[in-house]
């Protein structure tokens, strides 16, 4: 299990942007983690995988473990190796590099050559695309195929948990639902535990089995995500549905930030 005990997050030493976030992710299950832009939603995915440290920041109360055992004091390369690794929001491919070589700089902190040969092919098997283009360079794949590479460049790091910032963005719908229906087939064959931040409430709470709701850099809801589906401020404020199930009107959505009633 990764868990986030009491947290908090300081940028430049003054800017508390997390406050006391607690979570588990537990093993073989996708927990999501749901909120507005500038909820803190990213900054906690940066906490565990200790890339803080490049942006100022730094985690100034609560711990990061992993079964157990410490991150939030560790390098990022020494989190990799423990089993954690995060796919960027934006995809962030190497570019000029083909997509073949992209999957194995995932590899880079593996020394078994073996069991890199027996993963690139997995990764090939559960995206026939990359297969396809493995040569090509990754600039010039498709957005959709951007996102597979980057999916599989952290499966290539042999990861026990998977932390993902936005896969849904910037996809058209039809690829979005390919993308998750290959997270959850990653659950489902092979236990991957995963820690999804999405703003497509909608998508992450149907794949999801348990969910989170950050504001303002704290946890103010969670529950299974079948719950999370049925609540009413979730479909209210994240779903955009009235009561009766339709869909309400942006006028009847802004006052959102006056009505936090999970805060009350």
């Amino acid at each position: 299990m990764l868990s986030l005990n009491n947290i908090e997050v300081v940028y430049d030493g003054v800017i508390l942007v997390l406050r006391g976030v607690s979570l588990a992710a537990e093993e073989g299950r996708i927990t999501t983690l749901l909120g507005a832009n500038g909820a803190g939603k990213t900054t906690t995915l940066k906490a565990i995988s200790g890339l803080l440290q490049a942006e100022r920041g730094e985690v100034t109360k609560g711990r990061v473990e992993l079964d157990g055992e410490r991150l939030d004091r560790l390098l990022p390369h020494e989190i990799v190796r423990r089993g954690v690794c995060q796919v960027f929001e934006g995809r962030r491919v190497f570019e000029n590099l083909t997509a073949e070589e992209n999957l194995q700089a995932g590899a880079h902190t593996r020394r078994d050559r073996g069991g890199i040969r027996e993963d690139l092919e997995r990764v090939y098997e559960t995206f026939p695309a990359l297969r396809e283009r493995r040569r090509q360079p990754a600039g010039y794949l498709s957005g959709g195929e951007q996102q597979m590479l980057v999916i599989g460049r952290a499966l290539m790091a042999a990861p026990k948990v998977m932390l993902l910032d936005e896969p849904s963005l910037g996809l058209a719908p039809l690829l979005v639902e390919e993308i998750f229906r290959i997270l959850q087939r990653l659950r489902d064959e092979r236990g991957l535990t995963m820690l999804l931040v999405e703003q497509n409430a909608a998508l992450a709470l149907d794949i999801a089995d348990y969910g989170y709701v950050m504001e303002s850099g704290r946890i103010v809801l969670d529950g299974p995500a079948s719950a999370l589906r049925q609540n009413s401020d979730i479909k209210e404020f994240y779903l955009g549905l009235n009561e009766a199930g339709a869909r309400k009107s942006y006028r009847d959505l802004k006052h959102y930030k006056r009505r936090k009633r999970w805060l009350s």
